[in-house]
């Protein structure tokens, strides 16, 4: 098994185990903060598991349906995974108003503070490897299930000091209270996973910074060409698409033209690994002589 589906299984077994374990305290204290978070545990178990299944799918290699690979399932699933998060955190707010507004029973602060210190420990330990196998594959279901476990260790510790609180002052208005504040960060947090798919889904250009590399890969063989334009990237999953024309003097030979495009096909995936390179080659007549025009 490949590194980015390791991390999506671990993933998956940490949130499934997690889900009980927060579920049964939960019910056990009477913590609205400790049931949230047991709810947002059930969610990640379903998010790690599209996260599970897209990593594997987006490994497939290119066929004659998807000439483009399938890359585009880690956008949907990270989608996937903002709609359940924010579904959520809508939950846990009506919740916690509810509590705010109807009050709510004594709770047991002992048990509580157990299982969220274990869930803040688990949830380190695997934020740290899943987001190592996230910044090596390039993953974007891993680094979409990175930003939902860094939040998880958020609530952890949020829910943690809110039944410090209880524990200290005997006032139960700390856990909800901690409950509305989950609401409102789960929320973020859909908001920036959604944003970083659509992008993806709707074929946004690589950033500037990608962008100034690959013209500086092309413009280093400037000798060898006269020029480029009609630059067009795009990102889909851990790879990269890049589309454009160069310009070469039409005096050159075929096999002469096609060695220099190797080359800067080989140094724009030496230094933005996972890029797929197509280089059109037009004629230099005096019309696109300068780099990066259109």
């Amino acid at each position: 098994m490949d590194l980015g589906s390791r991390a999506a299984g671990l993933s998956f077994s940490s949130n499934f185990t997690l889900m009980f374990l927060k579920l049964a305290v939960g019910l056990s204290t009477g913590s609205i903060a400790i049931l949230s978070d047991a709810l947002d545990s059930a969610e990640d178990t379903v998010a790690s598991s599209f996260a599970f299944i897209t990593v594997r799918l987006s490994a497939r290699p290119a066929d004659v349906e998807h000439p483009y690979g399938h890359g585009k399932a880690e956008s949907l699933a990270a989608g996937g995974q903002a709609l359940l998060i924010g579904g959520g955190g809508v939950f846990i707010m009506y919740q916690a108003v509810r509590r705010l507004v109807v009050g709510q029973a004594d709770i047991v602060v002992g048990p509580g503070l157990a299982i969220m210190g274990v869930t803040a420990l688990a949830n380190l330990g695997v934020v740290l490897f899943v987001s190592r196998a996230a910044r090596v594959t390039g993953s974007l279901a891993l680094i979409s299930e990175t930003r939902h476990l860094r939040a998880n260790i958020v609530q952890a510790v949020a829910v943690i000091v809110g039944l410090a609180m209880v524990g200290l002052t005997g006032r139960n208005l700390f856990d909800p209270l901690v409950a509305l504040f989950l609401a409102v960060y789960l929320l973020w947090t859909a908001s920036r996973i959604f944003q970083t798919a659509l992008v993806q889904i709707m074929d946004v250009s690589l950033p500037a910074r990608e962008l100034d590399t690959i013209e500086d890969c092309v413009l280093r063989f400037r000798p060898e060409i006269a020029g480029y334009h009609h630059l067009r990237t795009r990102r889909s999953g851990h790879e990269r698409y890049i589309e454009l024309h160069v310009v070469v003097d039409p005096r050159k030979s075929v096999e002469e033209v096609h060695d220099v495009c190797d080359r800067i096909e080989e140094e724009v995936v030496r230094r933005l690994p996972g890029a797929v390179v197509t280089i059109h080659v037009e004629p230099a007549d005096g019309r696109y002589l300068g780099g990066g025009e259109a």
